[in-house]
């Protein structure tokens, strides 16, 4: 059994939350893209956890996988780890030795190209987190990358630092050119400090046995009969391949990248269930398109703020306040025909609770044309205009009352609201999320069940 969980929107839908839920009926779960720059938080018994790289099943005790399809920041793989050991867990996390290093020359890298970008006044910027991923994605197609293994390999280690380094130091001085003073950032381009800090990162790996051939490993995990859970770093929207570029990652957190990220072959993770997760509403963090987005009149500036501070829409990763919007219905088609969802699990239900109205964009107007998903490129996207729909608003309701209760203690606009989405995109509702601790989920379906 494996069950592919997939953002459908733009990244922060709560996909840990049911990571988290379903992880404790699985025996491994597997990041397949992404890197230190995905946060996910889970709440259990009131304590929450922030998460950027190390997988979210860590906190179930669930054998916790990076993907060779990830970018690993050892750092702070091993500060996510020390800090849960701290809080007395015993996370058990491996990482594919295909996977790919972020070097400390790849965060400054990071930093450059947004401040020139922005600085060129052609609002070229992504909006990145800084961490170093686009960089390091970049190296790693470009066939220059540092992948785990060589980490076990000083001498390898060393002999692609000498290759790699030397191209990145001229490509800051001669191409933006800039001069390596600050050291800090001069020790990012240092070959013998880089040596001396991941030959070491590479000894401890070792010695804690965290390293795994992952193909062969969930090969062997599967053929045994256990269950996996692929868990995607961020959101359909926000593909490479599928999102609105350029305002995207670097990878593929659609559900075709958990074949592709983990080694297990698409027959396999195919033969599975694929739920995609969906915030009630839409937030953003970063720039680009969101037809939806709350930021007109006074009174749309103070709805969003009222429902940011509800949902506690700021990052996991960078704290930035996201953007918000009314939930787009041509993001989620499109979502849902992408990746392939069996269901889809709401969160956020309990955030809409007790405002005064309630839209839902249902189709877009673009150039007299009514359209019913997303336009391919991101300048037909920002001409959309959305076209909405009204819906019922419900009165706020105790989320551990209806969470212990079921479906049917929802109230009935909320019910409606679920029904309406799921009709829309033609796909069922499995799990409403009430709030963020893991028992305030309505399940209606397990996949593990199915």
């Amino acid at each position: 059994m494996t069950l592919t969980i997939v953002g459908s929107q733009l990244g922060d839908e709560g996909k840990g939350a049911l990571v988290d839920r379903w992880g404790g009926d699985a025996d491994v779960v597997v990041r397949y893209q992404g890197g230190d720059n995905a946060g996910h938080t889970v709440v259990e018994g009131g304590a929450e956890y922030k998460l950027s790289l190390v997988p979210s099943g860590a906190v179930r005790g669930t054998v916790g996988i990076l993907g060779n399809g990830c970018v690993v920041n050892p750092r702070t793989l091993f500060t996510e780890i020390d800090d849960l050991r701290e809080r007395g867990l015993d996370p058990d996390v491996r990482v594919a030795r295909r996977a790919h290093v972020i070097m400390p020359y790849h965060r400054v890298l990071d930093g450059i190209e947004e401040e020139v970008k922005a600085d060129d006044d052609a609002g070229d910027e992504v909006g990145t987190t800084g961490r170093g991923i686009g960089p390091t994605y970049e190296d790693k197609a470009g066939r220059r990358g540092i992948r785990v293994a060589d980490l076990l390999d000083p001498d390898a280690l060393r002999e692609k630092l000498e290759y790699a380094v030397p191209q990145k130091r001229a490509l800051v001085e001669d191409v933006y050119g800039l001069e390596l003073d600050d050291d800090d950032r001069a020790e990012a381009f240092d070959v013998d400090a880089l040596h001396e800090e991941f030959a070491a990162i590479g000894e401890r790996l070792a010695d804690e046995g965290m390293t795994v051939n992952c193909s062969d490993y969930l090969y062997r995990r599967h053929e045994a009969g256990d269950a996996i859970v692929f868990e995607g770093a961020q959101g359909t929207h926000i593909d490479v391949d599928h999102g609105n570029y350029p305002f995207v990652t670097s990878s593929n957190p659609t559900a075709g990248g958990a074949a592709v990220g983990s080694g297990l072959g698409v027959t396999k993770v195919g033969d599975g269930e694929v739920v995609g997760i969906v915030k009630a509403y839409l937030s953003r963090v970063g720039e680009g398109p969101l037809p939806t987005e709350l930021d007109g009149d006074a009174a749309e500036e103070a709805l969003a703020d009222e429902i940011r501070e509800k949902g506690g829409e700021f990052g996991t990763v960078t704290g930035r306040p996201r953007r918000i919007g009314w939930l787009d219905l041509p993001m989620l088609r499109h979502s849902a025909r992408v990746s392939g969802f069996t269901g889809v699990a709401v969160n956020h239900v309990d955030v809409l609770a007790g405002l005064d109205e309630l839209r839902v964009c249902t189709g877009y107007e673009l150039e007299g044309e009514e359209i019913d998903t997303v336009p391919t490129t991101t300048d037909r996207w920002e001409r959309c205009e959305p076209i909405y729909e009204t819906l019922d608003t419900w009165e706020e309701f105790d989320s551990s009352t209806v969470a212990e209760a079921g479906y049917d203690a929802l109230p009935e606009a909320a019910r409606e609201y679920l029904e309406f989405l799921a009709d829309e995109i033609d796909t069922p509702v499995y799990a409403v999320g009430v709030g963020p601790d893991r028992e305030e989920t309505v399940e209606l379906t397990n996949p593990f069940e199915e």
